[in-house]
C-alpha cells in the first residue's frame, strides 16, 4: 500500500511504535527487548530499524542522554488518521462508509458498539441537518 519513499510506518516499524507509545521514551535495549520478545528480532536490526525510523521522522532521538533515549515522534492518534486515510482512499475509493460496512460485516459487534456506532450516526445527522 506504501509508495517506495514514502513516511508511512511499515509493520515493524509500527510495531515498535507501538512499544515506544507504550513504555515512552527509551533507550534501544528497551526496544529491542520488547520487539525481540515479539518478533525475533535481533540488536542490529533493531537499531537499523530505529534509524530508518529518525531518517522518516517517525522517531526522536535524545542524543544528550546516554544512552540515547527514542520517542515516537507521533502519536498514536494521527498515526492511526493517517493510516486509516490512506486505506479508505486507496482501498474504498474514498468512501468512509464502505469501510465501515465491510468492517460490520466481517465481525459481530457487541450491544455496546453497536450503541456507540448509533450514536455517532445521530450526531452526524444531527451536523448535516444544521
Amino acid at each position: 500500500m506504501r509508495e517506495l519513499g514514502s513516511a508511512q510506518p511499515t509493520a515493524v516499524e509500527l510495531e515498535i511504535l507501538r512499544i515506544l507509545w507504550d513504555l515512552g521514551p527509551s533507550p534501544v535495549r528497551d526496544v529491542h527487548t520488547r520487539l525481540n520478545e515479539a518478533k525475533g528480532t535481533n540488536y542490529s536490526t533493531t537499531v537499523k530499524m530505529l534509524s530508518v525510523m529518525l531518517t522518516k521522522k517517525l522517531v526522536k532521538r535524545d542524543e544528550q542522554a546516554t544512552p540515547h533515549i527514542y520517542s515516537a515522534a507521533i502519536t498514536r492518534d494521527r498515526a492511526s488518521k493517517t493510516i486509516l486515510n490512506e486505506l479508505i482512499e486507496k482501498v474504498y475509493d474514498s468512501s468512509a462508509m464502505s469501510l465501515v460496512l465491510q468492517a460490520l460485516s466481517k465481525s459481530k459487534a457487541t450491544k455496546s458498539e453497536i450503541d456507540e456506532a448509533r450514536k455517532l450516526l445521530d450526531e452526524l445527522e444531527g451536523k448535516n441537518e444544521g
